[in-house]
């Protein structure tokens, strides 16, 4: 199904009835594409009734971001792929942040959430997993050796393309492979700055 508009794509994605789980992670990855549009020109319909700046992620972004990736169709199923992509896009487009932080923890817990569960790692719903409130200690791998390498390497290239460094995912992604993918994460970008 084709949705044109933000209201359609929130519609389907905060109805858990609304569409198969292919759907509602299309979906999601829409919408978090019109957050992105948002940022990047400042208009369209996540920035409505409020002055937002080009390229800047404020607090209002992130709530956006954080609606989408734990709307009730979505709640139960493991972050995707096209919607951790998309984050990868907003980080990007936000060379301003006036969000405290808010972002780039629910950024850093969707690609750990989406990269744990495609390595077949068991992680909690969504409203856990994302929560603000929720330390990513709590329910990460400290140390996954079975992460599966082919999701290692997406990753990689995901980061690599990103030219805004984020010490956070950064961070948690060097936990995450440890030590028993040294040779595989000494490609990854920044991870040589945090004694990979």
């Amino acid at each position: 199904m084709n949705y044109r508009g933000l209201d359609e794509l929130i519609e389907a994605i905060e109805t858990p009835s609304a569409g198969t789980q292919v759907d509602t992670h299309s979906q999601a990855a829409q919408a978090l594409g019109f957050v992105r549009d948002g940022i990047i020109t400042g208009e369209g319909p996540t920035t409505r009734g409020r002055v937002h700046f080009s390229r800047e992620l404020d607090a209002d972004d992130a709530a956006w971001c954080r609606r989408i990736l734990t709307a009730p169709a979505l709640v139960q199923s493991p972050v995707s792929r096209a919607e951790v992509e998309t984050l990868f896009q907003i980080d990007e487009a936000a060379s301003e942040r006036s969000d405290r932080g808010a972002f780039d923890d629910l950024f850093a817990k969707a690609v750990v959430h989406h990269t744990a569960a495609a390595s077949g790692i068991k992680v909690p719903a969504r409203s856990v997993a994302l929560a603000a409130d929720t330390a990513i200690e709590r329910w990460a791998p400290a140390r996954a050796t079975a992460i599966d390498i082919q999701v290692l390497e997406w990753l990689g290239r995901q980061m690599r393309g990103n030219r805004r460094p984020n010490t956070t995912l950064m961070a948690l992604i060097a936990s995450l492979v440890g030590a028993a993918a040294l040779p595989l994460a000494q490609t990854l970008p920044g991870m040589a700055d945090l004694g990979m």
